[in-house]
Parts: C-alpha cells; sequence; structure tokens
C-alpha cells in the first residue's frame, strides 16, 4: 500500500505485524478485495479505545453509549471509493462512528468533513503524538 495523505503519519514499520494481528485477534481487521486482490485495509474496533478517554480543545458529542472507532485505513494506490465503502460498513454495525487522523492528513479530514463527520478536539496516542479526533452519530 503506498501513502497519500500523509507520508509521516506511518513511519518507524507502522503498523506493525503484530498490530495488524492485534486487531484480527480482537474481530477488528477488514479487506476490501476487488476482482480477488486486497486493494484495502482497515481496523474498525469497538469502544472503549484508551485514546479516546481524554479529548483537548473540544468534546465529544456524546460520551455514555458505546462507540466504534476506525483505525489504520490503507487502500491501494489509484483505487477510488474505499472511504465510502468503509463506512458504510461500519454504520450498518453501529450508528456511533469515532476516527482519528494526523493534523497533516488533509485528504482524510476533507473526506471526514464531506461524509458529515464532526472535529471533536485534539487526542493524544499513547505515543504523546497528537490526532485530530472526529466523531459522527447516526439518528
Amino acid at each position: 500500500m503506498q501513502a497519500s495523505g500523509n507520508r509521516r503519519q506511518w513511519t518507524g514499520g507502522y503498523p506493525s505485524e503484530a498490530k495488524v494481528l492485534e486487531d484480527i485477534r480482537q474481530n477488528g481487521a477488514f479487506v476490501v478485495e476487488e476482482k480477488e486482490s486486497i486493494v484495502a485495509y482497515f481496523a474498525f474496533l469497538p469502544s472503549p479505545q484508551p485514546t479516546y478517554g481524554k479529548i483537548v480543545g473540544g468534546k465529544w458529542l456524546e460520551y455514555h453509549s458505546s462507540y466504534y472507532v476506525i483505525h489504520r485505513i490503507a487502500a491501494r494506490h489509484g483505487v477510488h471509493g474505499i472511504f465510502s465503502l468503509m463506512l458504510e460498513y461500519a454504520f450498518s454495525r453501529d450508528a456511533n462512528i469515532r476516527i482519528d487522523t494526523h493534523r497533516d492528513n488533509v485528504i482524510m479530514q476533507h473526506l471526514l468533513q464531506k461524509h458529515g463527520f464532526s472535529y471533536c478536539g485534539v487526542i493524544y496516542l499513547l505515543s504523546g503524538d497528537e490526532r485530530l479526533a472526529y466523531q459522527k452519530i447516526i439518528k
């Protein structure tokens, strides 16, 4: 898979094989296939997520209900429509979805706004790196 939104976001071998295997163990690893070839990957994991417990400079749309988080979106260069397919699947499973992205990933920020996500503030990863946090709830 080739980086496009922010080449500096995933460095040092991230996501590692161990991280993907952990997604699989949690039944949260998903691929998108086209003509029997994998063209995209994403993790779709249930709450609670440790790094989502504290948000700075804003607030979540809702705090008390369970939610799912989308992580580690990667698509083969030149493949289009993956984000829409992924969201269609996610919202078929839960009405409350959270997602975060690197400040420099303007492509992802644009996609999130285009698909009706609200910017909620900043969360910090276990490494201390900041991420812009978004949420969408379908009523």
